[in-house]
Order: C-alpha cells, then structure tokens, then sequence
C-alpha cells in the first residue's frame, strides 16, 4: 500500500495515485512547483493529517540548499552528474549506518531547461537517490542573493543594515520569495516522506521556515535542523523584521543544532526574550517546552572527513606536489591561510598582522612567507570587490617593501586550485594562521591537523623520520566556531593587530616539543570528532527526542508561519465546556477551588481593585446553596478583603494557605502554627543585596513571607541572580524552619508546611465533617504553587463521594499534576461563567415533577425503594426533595 504523501494534490484530483519505490519500479516524478509563484505569509494549504506508513525500513531525508553533486553537459548535449565528494551532506553519510536509507533533496548549481526536468529528476532519483528542486532562476537570485546573503548572512554574522551600502533595508519582496522557495522545498519532501517512519534532517539558514511548512503537513513528523552559521545574540537578532516568524518556524523542529554554546545561548535568549519561553537542562539535554512539545537543543561542532583527506594525502599527484613546494620553499617558514574572498574572513586584517611582524622582527624578512590560499567569493557585490581590491593593494604594499630578489613575503594564491594542491599547502606549513572576524565553523584548521600528521611516502618526500613525533600549530580567531575545540591553538583577536603579530611570532619561536604536544592534542579530538560521528551523534539525538511522538495526542493550531503543534499526554487533555457544565448541573455537593493571579487574571502591573467581571462571577457561584467557593491566592489576607468584600459568602486563602476564612463574616484563621518570624531578619538583608546588584527587582514584603521578584528585570540576569539568591539563602537559612522556593519569576521564603495544598485539605474536611461529601470538585491554577492543590484533591479518596467527578485543570499546555487544561485566562473566566448561568438558571426554574394524584404514591414508593427510608428524610430535609399537594396534583421538587 501506498503511503498518501507520496501523491500530491494533482494526483489526487484526477484520481490516480502514483508510487514512488527505489530500485523496484520506474516511476516519473510529479512537477510539484517548477514553477513557481510568489508565497503568501499566511498561506496555509495544508492537508492536516498524519499519513499512515507503509515503508517499514529506516530512512532520512537531508534537505539542503544544494544537492551534494556536480553537473555539466557533455559535447553532445546530454547531462552527466557525479558525487560532489566535497559535500557535508554527502559526508555526514556514512555516520548514518549501513542500515539507514538516504534520499537527498536540494537544488543543482545548473540551471535546467524546464523540458528537461522531468528527465533529470527521474535519473537523480533512480541512481543517486537525489531528488532535485527546481527553482526559476529570477527566484532563485532573490532567495539567495536576495535574502540569504543580502539580510540572513550578513546578520548572523553580526553585520546591521545601518544604511543601504551595509546589506541594505529589509525588502519583502525578497521575504516573500524566500517563503516561496521553502515552500517548494516542502512540496519536495512530501513526494518522498514516508510521515511515521523516516527522519528528516534540514540544513543551513537557507530553509529556516521549512519545519514550519513540514510540521503542517504532518503534525508528528520527525524533523532535525541544524544550523552551519553563527547565531547572534538577541540585540543584533532583534532587529530583523521577520525574527518571530523565523523563530517560530525553527520550533516546529524536534531537535535543532548549533556548532558552539554561544550560538545556542543565544538563540535561547532570543526565544525567551521575544517569544517568553523558558528552557532547562534535564540530564545533560537542554529542552524548550513549546505548546507541549520539548524541544531538544543539541551543542556539537562537524567535523571532517578523514578518510577523503587521507585518500588524497596518498595520490601521486599529492607527493609530485609536496616535491615541488619543499623545494620552491626551501630555507624558509610557511605560514599558511585558506580563506574565502568575503567581508568576514579577515584577510586583511591577516596581511597587517604579517606586515606587523616583518616590522617589529627584523630577523624574519626573508625566512618567513605567508602564503594566502583565497577561494573564490561565494556571495557577489560591492563588498565583495573591496575585499579583493584591499586584499591585492596590501599584498603589492608589503611584497614591494620587504621583498626583494627571489623572496616575496606574501603569495597571494587567488586562482582556483585542485584539492590535493590544496592539501599539499598544508602539508609544508609550519603554521595555519586563521583570522576570521566572525564565522560559523571552518574547517580549515581540522584539515591541516590531518595534513600534517602526513603518511610515509610524505615522510620520506619530506626528508622525515617517520618515528619522529610530528607537529604542528595553530593561531586562530577567537570568533570562530571551532576554537573551543582546539584548546593547544593561539587563540588572538583578530582586530588587534600587533596581538596577531606576536602570536605568529610565538608559533614560530615555540619549542619542538611543544609543536609536538600540542599537534598531539589537537589530533587526538580531530580524529575522534570527525563528520561520522557528528552526523551519527546529531541521528542518535533525533531519535531521542522524537521517541514519544507516537503516545501524543497532536493538532495543529495556528495561520501561516504562526502554526504550531499542540502535543499533549493522553491522559491531559483540554476541559470541555459543556462537559463541565453538564457534570455541574447534575452534582448536589460542590467544592470549588480557584487561584487569582494567573488563572482568573493576567500577571500584570499593580491592580487596585478586583476585576468587576471576575466578581460578579463569584458571586453568582457562592449564591448557589450547592457550592463551596474558595479563593487561593498569594496575596495579602488585607488585599484580598478589600477586594472581594462584595462576595460575602466566598471563601479566601491568603499568603498561599496561610491564612484563611471561610466567608465574609468569619475571623482570618492560621493554617499553620507558626512560633515567630525571625528569619526574616536573616532573609530580607540577602534579598536586599540582590535588588540593588538587580535592576528591575523588587521585595514584597508578607506577613508570613518574603518575596523577591525579577518580573521586571533583564530575564537572562535575573534568572541567574534567583539561582544565586535561592543557593544564598539556602545556605544562611538551613536552620530555620522554612522552605525556599523557586516560581514564575520569583524566589519566596516562607514557613514550612504552608502550600495551597492545605487549603484543599481544610476545605474537604470542613465538607467531610458537615457531612457533605462532594460530588463534584474544580480546582483551577497556572504556576507551581498551584500543583498542591492539585495532588490534594486528585488522591482525596475518602473525603469524596464514590461518584464524585473531579476537574484540576491548568492555564496552558505545560507539564502539570492536572488532567485538564484550558488555554489561558479569557477561557478559564468563560468557563466559570458557564457554571454561573447554570446556578442562575436553576435558581429561577428549580427542576419539577408533576403528576397526578392517582400515580403520585407509585412515584414515591419508587424514590424510597430507590434511596433507601433511611436516606430519603436526609434528601428531604436538605432540601432536595419535598413535596407539595395542590388539589388532585403532588408537585415533587428536586
């Protein structure tokens, strides 16, 4: 059988449905969006549903910007295409396992002819189980050209747009055609996805709102992203126009990735931030909890490929070439530098630091080279062309000044070299010096380390005992993705010039055995952290975090790149409306529990008064004989009086439990004894500390508590300072009797033993000792604090009747000892209204039975055979059943 998403909506609508299988049965693929349009933002074409698999093998789909191979026509016309063996994508392959099945999707560097397409698409699929997008060149410029280097590019690598020349303004034509482009991407991906069994892996900046339009189509998808570039902190990030839609869309993945901490903290602080989500690290995994689902952060630079570099150190080609070098070389030190021709590769900033060195150290004119390996720009414009203009100028400059017969201080390679020329480079320098100002990853210094480790025929080339230890050193930017990993490197800033210099200088002069040492190091961690067992390591934490998605319960809400998947527990699920108020009509004995701030109210600034509609609600419960009506909040027994003094017969919680009063007339009662309050003597001067160390931090003085809030405060810092604050205090309080507690933007210290949780324990018994046993219990929270109550009345047993039905329900979709939920505070406050029309409406027309006098004894032998005689007087004398004769009729009210 044929999974649904291997048809698209052409296919469907002329009711042919078309199989896609490798290697058993030709197939052509459909034209899903060669040709393509202008995307809107809130497009939302989706089908919604999770497709049933029949592929039962383990695949994944790589999604990238470029398919991993090259393209060329040959002299009669035809089309030849071979492994790009230079691809990430193609490299991570064999990290994946034998078993695992890989299908590529991307675009080719070449342009086809839309006739040809067809063609093209059927041979990639059928021998390299490629799968091509086909992108209309004016589209492709503004999704590439266009946004991903003209705004994407430049700022994540920390570049603002602060006038036209710097990146220019934000154009959202050119958003648009990225939207576009993704779209296709994902039209793609659903000709081949098999939705419950294969992984899909996306790649790169390029396809940042690819999750988004995946997670539409199927709401259990399972969907990795990584990111190759730097992420930057929230200040740069913030100031592009779409930073919600793109975060947002990188959500809708299950796990995604980053080279470095830094680039995952930031994007972290950008979520919380912008989007007021919070993460924690659970065992090693750090997680973001996003509408349900746990969105898995995975911190892990690539590596290279080992055997490839190896395969090339041992070509003939490779010897001839080191032969050559050795000698054009000879008596001198190589230093070396690989970098692209772009803004942020920092190659002048290298230049000047060579010519620095030649200045400050006389003795190194004419025995050290720097030899600049420039590839060719993979962006266009005028940055571009300043960088080469610059880079040639500086290296005529210092050439003509200290180069003389037969030596030049600086080689300027700016032609396209073969790779083991490449690599033969490496091989003969001494030092790689890498200066780039700001840059995802590079891999430049992973390939000299290999490099210089050599083999035997390069040994001998070299003139090398091969049983001698070999070396090598490293001076590289401190703004790069790989150097934390290369902890023997001289790591340098590489705006400080004379820092620079000196660096190359210590590289040069450093003792044998330290070259040895450090090499020793860095080839150690290369050679275990290669690209196989990052990719392998990256699949193993896809399946981790994509384990439960089958117990799930998932929909989709949302329009647009806002569409999101809610994904609950089986067990948690949303309260329906009309189920709570059927439960409500047809109970006798009610117990109500309610948190205030949160859940019937928005946190917000500081209220003087009580919502008005909140408390005509209230009322109208606490008017109902049926109901016991409770208030829980964390506020002050004064507050709370002044507030709700027009519900006379509601009952209210103050401080959390610690107080409380059962109606309007009643005193304020303890919860718990409490012998004195000394320690806050002890607690409020460490408070005090960390507010004025904290801006934006208050105290908020109880009288049976101490709070200190960080609502208001940068939430990275206060964040870290409640950390510190709690481990304080913990600290100087460990022999009073309180607890110190963390919550939503708070650290509280209070007494021990005072929760909501007694709260529900006082009311039940309070019913329990009356009689009452409740045959229907609401309890409603939205923070921590409000879990108590929960487990109270949730495991009440006893103090409940045997048919009692109970409602602990939480504002959002969050981990939580509820069973139901509701979305926020407008739905919670509907909800309760609901009740309050159903007490109303049985206030006004009590339900009655009427029935004829002849009939009216069978009517009440029936309710006491049904009741029981000893139970029926308690009916009747609680008021809910009496009876009334009126001539020949007995009106029987319940």
């Amino acid at each position: 059988m044929v999974s649904r998403s291997y048809s698209n909506l052409l296919d469907l609508a002329s009711g042919d449905s078309l199989s896609l299988t490798f290697g058993r049965e030709r197939r052509r693929l459909p034209r899903v969006a060669t040709v393509a349009g202008v995307l809107s933002e809130l497009d939302d074409d989706s089908t919604g549903s999770d497709a049933p698999s029949s592929v039962s093998q383990e695949r994944m789909i790589i999604v990238g910007n470029q398919l991993p191979l090259r393209a060329h026509r040959s002299a009669s016309g035809e089309w030849n295409f071979n492994w790009d063996e230079d691809s990430l994508l193609l490299q991570l392959k064999d990290g994946l396992g034998e078993d695992v099945e890989v299908t590529y999707i991307g675009c080719l560097k070449e342009q086809v002819d839309p006739r040809e397409q067809d063609d093209v698409a059927q041979t990639l699929l059928e021998t390299f189980k490629c799968v091509p997008a086909f992108i209309p060149s004016e589209l492709f410029s503004k999704f590439y050209h266009g946004f991903c280097k003209q705004h994407l590019w430049p700022l994540f690598h920390y570049m603002l747009p602060l006038s036209p020349d710097l990146g220019g303004r934000f154009d959202r034509s050119l958003w648009q055609a990225y939207l576009s482009v993704n779209k296709i991407f994902a039209d793609k991906v659903m000709e081949v996805i098999s939705p419950d069994d294969d992984f899909v892996w996306v790649h790169d900046y390029h396809l940042m709102v690819l999750p988004t339009f995946l997670r539409k189509r199927f709401n259990r998808v399972k969907l990795g992203f990584f990111l190759h570039s730097p992420f930057p902190s929230s200040e740069i990030y913030r100031t592009l126009p779409v930073r919600d839609e793109l975060l947002r869309a990188l959500l809708n993945s299950d796990l995604i990735g980053f080279h470095t901490f830094d680039y995952a903290r930031h994007f972290l602080s950008c979520c919380s931030r912008m989007l007021g989500l919070s993460y924690q690290s659970k065992r090693g995994y750090i997680g973001l909890e996003y509408y349900g689902r746990t969105v898995s952060i995975k911190i892990l630079p690539v590596g290279i490929h080992i055997g490839q570099l190896q395969s090339v150190l041992n070509l003939n080609e490779t010897e001839a070439k080191v032969a050559e070098l050795r000698d054009q070389f000879r008596g001198q030190t190589v230093v070396l530098g690989v970098d692209d021709m772009d803004i942020f590769k920092g190659i002048s900033l290298k230049l000047l630091a060579m010519e620095q060195l030649l200045i400050q150290h006389p003795d190194k004119r004419g025995k050290v080279v720097l030899v600049q390996i420039a590839n060719p720009a993979r962006g266009r414009g005028k940055d571009v062309q300043e960088v080469q203009s610059e880079t040639t100028a500086t290296v005529s400059r210092i050439n003509e000044t200290f180069g003389r017969q037969g030596y030049k201080p600086v080689v300027l390679i700016d032609t396209p070299l073969q790779f083991y020329e490449r690599i033969a480079y490496y091989v003969i320098a001494e030092c790689c010096l890498v200066t780039a100002v700001r840059d995802g990853m590079n891999l430049i210094p992973y390939e000299y380390i290999i490099c210089r480790q050599g083999n035997e025929k390069l040994d001998e080339t070299l003139r090398l005992n091969p049983l001698t230890p070999k070396k090598s050193m490293l001076v590289v930017s401190e703004f790069i993705g790989c150097s934390p990993s290369l902890s023997g490197a001289i790591r340098v800033n590489p705006w400080n010039i004379d820092a620079v210099a000196e660096a190359m200088d210590t590289a040069l002069i450093v003792s044998e055995a330290e070259k040895q040492l450090r090499h020793e190091k860095h080839y150690r961690y290369v050679s275990t952290h290669d690209v196989a067992y990052w990719a392998r390591s990256f699949l193993q934490d896809l399946e981790r975090a994509c384990r439960d998605h089958v117990r799930r319960r998932c929909w989709g809400i949302g329009f647009g790149l806002g569409f999101r998947v809610i994904a609950l527990d089986p067990n948690f699920r949303k309260l329906s409306v009309e189920h709570i108020v059927s439960s409500y009509k047809r109970t006798k004995s009610r117990a109500i529990l309610l948190d205030y701030d949160g859940a019937m109210m928005l946190p917000g600034p500081i209220r003087t008064t009580a919502n008005t509609e909140v408390v005509g609600i209230l009322n109208s419960l606490c008017r109902d004989p049926k109901n016991v009506v409770f208030l829980v909040s964390g506020k002050g027994r004064n507050t709370l009086t002044e507030w709700f003094s027009a519900c006379e017969n509601l009952g209210l919680a103050a401080e959390h439990g610690y107080f409380v009063r059962t109606n309007h007339e009643a005193d304020w009662e303890t919860c718990v004894s409490v012998p004195d309050f000394d320690w806050k003597q002890i607690a409020e001067p460490v408070m005090q500390l960390y507010t004025e160390t904290t801006d934006g931090s208050t105290i908020e003085t109880k009288e049976s508590a101490l709070v200190w809030s960080y609502q208001y405060a940068d939430p990275d810092f206060g964040s870290c300072q409640a950390k510190e604050l709690l481990d304080h205090l913990e600290s100087v309080l460990a022999n009073e009797p309180v607890s110190v507690k963390s919550g939503q933007h708070i650290v509280e210290v209070k007494p021990q033993g005072v929760n909501k949780g007694i709260v529900a324990e006082h009311l039940l018994s309070t019913m329990q000792q009356k009689g009452m046993l409740p045959d229907f219990v609401l309890c409603i929270g939205d923070d921590r604090s409000d879990e108590d109550m929960f487990e109270v009345i949730l495991s009440a047993g006893d103090s409940l009747s045997p048919v009692a039905e109970v409602f602990a329900c939480t504002v959002g979709q969050k981990p939580s000892k509820a069973k139901y939920y509701l979305e926020d505070t407008t739905e919670i406050v509907r909800m309760l209204q609901g009740l309050a029309n159903a007490s109303e409406q049985a206030a006004r027309n009590p339900p009655q039975a009427t029935f004829r006098l002849a009939f009216a004894d069978n009517f009440l032998t029936c309710v006491r055979f049904l009741v029981g005689d000893k139970v029926h007087p308690y009916f009747v004398g609680v008021g809910w059943l009496s009876e009334e004769l009126t001539e020949d009729r007995l009106t029987v009210k319940i």
